[in-house]
């Protein structure tokens, strides 16, 4: 397989993950491309690259802005916005964990602890409901909470985590 096979294997994989991963398969492909890119790619280059569209890959680059994984960059003597993704993979995870716990984890925190606090009558269905509420807002909340601890660790955090729990 040559370079250019690859590299397109690799975005259509990872904008097939990135649904799979809460995000669309175009924001997905975007921030691959840019990932493995040697030099920053202006938004032409990114829409010739995929076959998008200018309104998909403005919205799309965006979104990937605002994840913070996704960063403009300006050339001396060019009118074009380029665009890099974050190279570090540590670095990466960090802030996908981050996002993805403020999008996701801690609105579902927020609903599990006012739907466990209801006003329990003493009826069996209650008492169930509000047993089975409380226990999964804990452990989300523990779940959440370690894995803030984890991310934020600034080197290799993977590995440092993984031996932390096997010690």
């Amino acid at each position: 397989m040559n370079y250019e096979e690859a590299k397109n294997r690799f975005v259509q994989t990872w904008g097939a993950l990135g649904s799979q991963w809460g995000i669309n398969k175009t924001m997905a492909q975007i921030h691959a491309l840019l990932m493995v890119s040697t030099d920053s790619l202006s938004m032409e280059e990114i829409m010739e690259e995929l076959h998008i569209s200018r309104g998909n890959a403005s919205m799309n680059l965006r979104g990937l802005i605002d994840w913070g994984i996704v960063f403009k960059e300006y050339k001396p003597g060019e009118r074009k916005e380029f665009f890099t993704a974050e190279k570090n993979i540590d670095e990466l995870a960090r802030k996908i964990a981050r996002e993805r716990s403020r999008r996701e984890i801690k609105p579902a925190i927020r609903v599990l602890k006012e739907v466990s606090q209801i006003e329990d009558e003493g009826t069996l269905a209650e008492k169930t409901f509000k047993e089975k509420t409380t226990e999964l807002y804990e452990f989300v909340a523990r779940a959440d909470n370690m894995m803030e601890k984890i991310t934020e660790q600034k080197e290799n955090w993977v590995t440092k985590t993984i031996l932390k729990l096997m010690g």
